[in-house]
């Protein structure tokens, strides 16, 4: 694995982790529509100075005045609060089970969400990535490292955050993709979540176990959400890409019963749209998520590594494959963790 240092000389921004955050509309001012996007726990500041750019892009092209607010929590949940009545007019995931979900359970979106938008309809992606302690102690270089005894790893719970899924996922197909067998593989994500002294429930809660009160050796996340760590925690912390990661695709769809019952599509749809855009594009290059577009990202290439990854489809099948076999309540991630609560 590539392992890269990053040390941090100034808190760069203080951020709250607020669950709702209002639009960058200025007191006093009217909207003329107010949308909410109900969003996955690490995309707080990516959207807050998207908002912005949107609502002055809509502004200047329409005339109408556009407010939008955010919902930030572990992803499973946030889905599940749209399916209980949150009037989410986009919902905007890191993976697709969390709008599948959306179709199946609610029909708040069609079972094809997914093709009304360029790349799936995903306009960003990430990679899982590890992060570990200044001098990197334990020598952590690739998935097999965190299974070893005595480290200790801070993943959020598979069950409710898309980023544990993913790391479970990544940690699977590595074995898978380098010619392991499923046996192999389950040994490998069996030994490592043993190794996970608690699970919180999604990533930004996870980060915080780890930046701030200290915990475990290594936290597994995602690549945007690390130069986020090293500017608000004090403290120098290394990157350790993998030899080969998945790669976290980001789906976004508007939820077409609340836009149709709210009359609110026509500026839903468009501020989902302009997430390809070159100024979308850019603001999620700037908060370290990998653009779709190549121009962008070669303007970038610099804060991107090139990594070896796997898609979720490539080695599962598909989300709902994944989601099915090893998530569901007595799939092979219960089976596992049972197993390794017993043995401990």
């Amino acid at each position: 694995g590539f392992v890269m240092l990053f040390s941090l000389k100034t808190s760069l921004l203080r951020l709250t982790a607020v669950a709702v955050i209002a639009s960058g509309l200025s007191a006093g001012a009217q909207a003329d529509t107010n949308l909410l996007n109900v969003s996955y726990d690490v995309s707080r500041e990516f959207y807050k100075a998207y908002n912005v750019a949107f609502a002055k892009h809509w502004k200047q092209t329409t005339g109408e005045t556009v407010s939008i607010n955010q919902s930030h929590g572990g992803s499973s949940k946030q889905a599940g609060s749209v399916i209980a009545g949150l009037a989410a007019d986009v919902i905007t995931m890191n993976q697709a089970s969390d709008i599948d979900i959306l179709a199946d359970r609610g029909a708040l979106v069609p079972v094809d969400w997914a093709k009304r938008f360029p790349n799936n309809s995903a306009p960003t992606t990430s990679v899982t990535v590890i992060l570990v302690r200044k001098g990197n102690p334990k020598g952590i270089k690739d998935w097999a490292d965190l299974a070893k005894p005595g480290v200790s790893v801070v993943i959020p719970n598979p069950k409710t955050a898309g980023n544990g899924r993913y790391t479970y996922l990544a940690a699977w197909g590595s074995v898978i993709k380098t010619g392991g067998k499923p046996e192999q593989a389950r040994a490998l994500v069996t030994k490592i979540f043993a190794n996970v002294p608690v699970f919180d429930g999604g990533g930004r809660a996870a980060t915080t176990t780890f930046a701030q009160r200290n915990m475990g050796d290594a936290l597994v996340t995602f690549e945007s959400e690390v130069p986020l760590i090293q500017n608000e925690f004090k403290g120098d912390y290394q990157v350790v890409y993998p030899k080969i990661t998945i790669l976290a695709e980001n789906p976004v769809s508007v939820v077409d019963k609340v836009v149709d019952r709210k009359g609110t599509r026509k500026q839903a749809e468009a501020y989902l749209k302009y997430l390809w855009s070159d100024e979308g594009q850019q603001i999620a290059a700037k908060f370290h998520l990998r653009p779709r577009s190549d121009k962008v990202l070669a303007q970038y290439k610099s804060a991107f590594l090139p990594v070896t990854t796997f898609t979720v489809d490539e080695v599962f099948g598909s989300w709902r494959k994944a989601q099915n076999d090893h998530f569901k309540d007595g799939g092979i991630y219960d089976q596992i963790t049972l197993s390794g609560r017993r043995n401990q």
